[in-house]
């Protein structure tokens, strides 16, 4: 059997993927607590005794949908790693991008989960989090890597910090507001304007 925290060895099996897909599903909607097990394998079209064999319980379950959810993400983002054309046009590019991707309802689900059940699941969360931190800012810093050596920026001492400057004023509009009040505050301008603006903002600090 496998520790709650450690991805699966299993080849890929159809029962597995569908009792994962309907456990993520489960998890967001309802909650760890309220989740329950029947119900899973019901959807799932297998039997409890399945679910029992390919894992080893609830929280098995749990460990393994954020950790697919934190890949799924990682992969989305990685592909952004060929973004082309000038200064603006990338980053204008990555932001329109990461912008849609925060702003995706299940996304901010699935942070709400991992951040609720924190205590209980640490080191899931950890990864999580630490998955999520790669994947964005490694991307962003590679791109403003490149543009400052190519000249198209200014020498960026800390990219980090640059990249962290960019991201962050997508992720307040677009993710952190909708992910405190529950989505029931609106924000009024577009991903687009958000993007213009915090690429405005970021050229005017960095660029040539």
């Amino acid at each position: 059997m496998h520790g709650p925290g450690v991805r699966s060895s299993f080849p890929p099996d159809p029962k597995r993927q569908a009792i994962l897909q309907q456990a993520r599903k489960a998890f967001v909607s309802e909650g760890y607590a309220a989740t329950r097990i029947e119900p899973i394998a019901r959807e799932a079209g297998v039997s409890t005794a399945t679910l029992y064999a390919l894992f080893d319980g609830k929280a098995q379950l749990f460990s393994l949908v954020i950790d697919e959810a934190a890949e799924d993400f990682a992969q989305q983002m990685a592909r952004l790693g060929t973004i082309e054309g000038d200064a603006r046009q990338q980053l204008v590019s990555f932001a329109e991008a990461y912008a849609d991707f925060m702003s995706d309802p299940f996304v901010r689900a699935v942070f709400r989960l991992v951040m609720a059940e924190r205590p209980r699941f640490q080191a899931v969360a950890l990864r999580f989090f630490e998955k999520g931190r790669e994947a964005f800012g490694a991307t962003l810093i590679g791109i403003l890597t490149a543009l400052s050596k190519s000249g198209a920026l200014r020498p960026i001492e800390r990219p980090s910090w640059a990249a962290g400057h960019l991201m962050g004023m997508v992720e307040h509009p677009v993710f952190f507001v909708p992910l405190v009040t529950g989505d029931e505050i609106k924000v009024r301008r577009t991903n687009a304007a958000i993007v213009e603006d915090a690429v405005d903002t970021f050229l005017a600090r960095y660029g040539v």
